[in-house]
């Protein structure tokens, strides 16, 4: 998503500037201390979650969707993991090892420099792009025990260069080679979805025409009293389609089925991908856009990128007519910009604003 376009959908509030966690765990050192009371969630401690190793998720080959011999049948996988779980991990996406390392290194030597270096692309007030916290409106708001940051990848004439980091000096030529692979990858996994969908590819690529992309790079501290807290608040995806990159092998993941969650091991090299609101609705919820969250580490610290994949800003957010064919329509259709105004006044969190979107 542009971030240009975000601004104008983004809430009509000041943001309440927020101290590094990253800082904030540092400063206590080694020494046992509390979470501050802003981070404190009580409904941690309240959720049931399943252990590793009781389920998991649906493992896509996105060779064998590139392979006319296996594609129907991996076609088929990947519609029922988009319909039954609504993630799934995607293995052989053909982002070569190389560069992954590339980014990995790249992104975990920036949030490794000193505070007031990577202050220097801080997200300016009421934007988007930049290093910091999102849609923080008080000072009285939980927040979440995690810094990031947030750029504008593509279209390449919507980057906004200023938020991109100089340091290292590496990081701007990895990214952009890394964003175009991504989209790639994305272009493929659409067009199988059309198929498992019973459309013409192009439906989907007109939905999603240029594909617009963003990346939301995370750091998670240590934190002493993880059963207390959240690294990212349990939401939905308001974007058509997310690629996340475990980047150091610390896990953290989780998504929510029929009321508990679920602890997602993210296999060595894949991508975890999960439908985003936008599929949702344009499938007429045949797919499924889950909520999930992140949570925290007592000793490790972990970082992931979540890589979004927008649909076409001119385009309506509605059911497609290609696969409602005359039958009834089960969610609302309406602007770009209307969508995007209801998604983030919903303080996304939880899946209460698609099920807004549900026509009765």
């Amino acid at each position: 998503m542009a971030s240009s376009d975000l601004d104008e959908k983004l809430p009509s509030v000041e943001f309440v500037q927020v101290e590094s966690v990253q800082a904030l765990a540092s400063n206590f050192g080694a020494s046992y201390y509390e979470v501050p009371d802003r981070y404190i969630r009580p409904e941690v401690e309240a959720d049931t979650v399943i252990e590793k190793g009781s389920f998991e998720l649906p493992v896509i080959d996105l060779a064998k969707l590139r392979d006319s011999q296996f594609s129907q049948a991996e076609i088929a996988k990947l519609g029922c993991a988009c319909g039954d779980w609504g993630f799934f991990q995607l293995i052989n996406h053909g982002v070569d090892k190389d560069l992954l390392e590339r980014v990995k290194a790249d992104i975990t030597a920036f949030f490794n420099l000193p505070l007031k270096q990577k202050e220097a692309v801080a997200i300016a007030n009421n934007g988007i792009d930049g290093f910091g916290h999102h849609f923080v409106v008080s000072n009285e708001q939980k927040l979440d025990w995690a810094d990031m940051l947030y750029l504008t990848t593509q279209p390449v004439s919507e980057r906004n260069l200023l938020f991109w980091p100089t340091n290292p000096p590496t990081f701007r030529d990895t990214f952009d080679e890394y964003s175009l692979k991504l989209n790639k990858v994305t272009g493929e996994l659409l067009v199988a979805m059309s198929k498992d969908l019973g459309i013409q590819s192009d439906v989907l690529f007109n939905l999603f025409k240029g594909l617009p992309q963003s990346m939301r790079m995370n750091y998670y501290p240590p934190c002493p009293q993880p059963e207390k807290a959240l690294g990212l608040t349990a939401h939905t995806d308001g974007v058509g389609l997310t690629l996340l990159l475990n980047v150091n092998d610390v896990q953290g993941l989780q998504i929510r089925k029929d009321k508990m969650w679920f602890g997602v091991e993210a296999l060595p090299g894949a991508f975890v991908v999960n439908i985003g609101n936008v599929l949702e609705i344009a499938s007429n919820g045949k797919y499924r856009s889950i909520e999930h969250r992140a949570v925290v580490n007592t000793t490790k610290e972990r970082i992931s990128i979540a890589n979004f994949q927008s649909q076409c800003h001119l385009e309506t957010v509605g059911p497609l007519p290609e696969v409602v064919r005359g039958g009834k329509e089960n969610y609302k259709s309406l602007s770009y910009g209307e969508y995007f105004k209801g998604y983030f006044s919903a303080k996304l969190e939880g899946r209460n604003y698609m099920e807004s979107l549900k026509i009765n």
